[in-house]
């Protein structure tokens, strides 16, 4: 498997549907990722429409960095309402021919020849192992993909899903606030089939909402910040990346003084009953 940064960016407000970024300030976020050790960018081709893919190739062009120094990332499968789609309805297609289709069209917007990792963005009741297999396959022949994963499957789709083709990484939504996959089985499936997690939305509703668990956990972590020198959000993140499964955070954030934080917040290792303290001010009880 690909070795990815040990965060990851996300690229889903750079565009259209967040900031609207132009190219020179893209350009000007890739290089400050790579310069903050953040290699790995995670797109979807519906990020803004259908148009940051694009966007991104733009800036990635005029940026001056190296296709070899960065990972790129990107998810397909839904046919989302857009201008640029005739779609009548939300829906997800793994049609062989689509598929295909698909990544050739990232990769022109990308401007690049191959894609460090291509996900299966969400499970479709229609998918097909066996179309899926042989369109990964041809993918993979042709040197368009290299690592294969899916995104958001549960544990039986990814075992039906790898009885056909090998699974190398499921992002999934995991948090401090959203961590039923680590009771569901989903994170035990993937440790034991050796697939990397990957976590989207890693800071959970802990700064969107106030509620009150949101109240406990600010409680719980600021009685720990000066133990560990850290801001709460990168004790968040230190709480996810414990997990012995390998979590690598997708951070969504486009401030750059955050996402330096959070590559620091690699470099933390909570104590064990600090991990269990966490876990127990977002349930609200002690561990059964």
């Amino acid at each position: 498997m690909i070795n990815y940064s040990e965060i990851i960016s996300g690229t889903m407000t750079w565009g259209a549907w967040g900031k609207q970024f132009s190219t020179s300030e893209m350009a000007s976020m890739i290089q400050h990722c790579i310069s903050k050790g953040i290699t790995t960018f995670d797109h979807a081709d519906i990020y803004g429409g259908y148009t940051t893919e694009a966007e991104f190739g733009k800036a990635f062009t005029s940026s001056g960095v190296k296709r070899e120094d960065i990972q790129l990332i990107s998810k397909m499968g839904i046919q989302y309402m857009a201008e640029s789609r005739k779609n009548k309805v939300k829906h997800y297609d793994y049609n062989k021919d689509y598929m295909i289709w698909s990544v050739e069209e990232s990769l022109k917007n990308l401007q690049t020849e191959y894609l460090d990792l291509l996900l299966l963005h969400r499970p479709s009741p229609l998918m097909h192992p066996d179309e899926i297999a042989e369109a990964i396959s041809l993918l993979k022949q042709q040197g368009k993909i290299r690592d294969f994963g899916v995104s958001n499957f549960t544990p039986s789709q990814m075992d039906m899903l790898g009885l056909r083709v090998d699974i190398d990484v499921n992002q999934i939504e995991f948090s401090l606030t959203a961590h039923e996959a680590m009771h569901d089985g989903t994170l035990d499936f993937m440790l034991s089939h050796g697939i990397k997690p990957m976590a989207w939305s890693p800071l959970g509703s802990v700064f969107r909402e106030d509620t009150e668990q949101t109240r406990r956990i600010h409680k719980q972590l600021g009685a720990l910040l000066g133990k560990y020198n850290a801001t709460e959000d990168q004790l968040l993140l230190a709480w996810l990346l414990k997990h012995p499964s390998g979590i690598t955070p997708v951070v969504g954030t486009t401030n750059k003084t955050r996402l330096q934080q959070a590559m620091e917040a690699t470099k933390i290792d909570l104590e064990l009953e600090d991990w269990f303290l966490i876990l127990v001010a977002a349930q609200g009880h002690k561990v059964p």
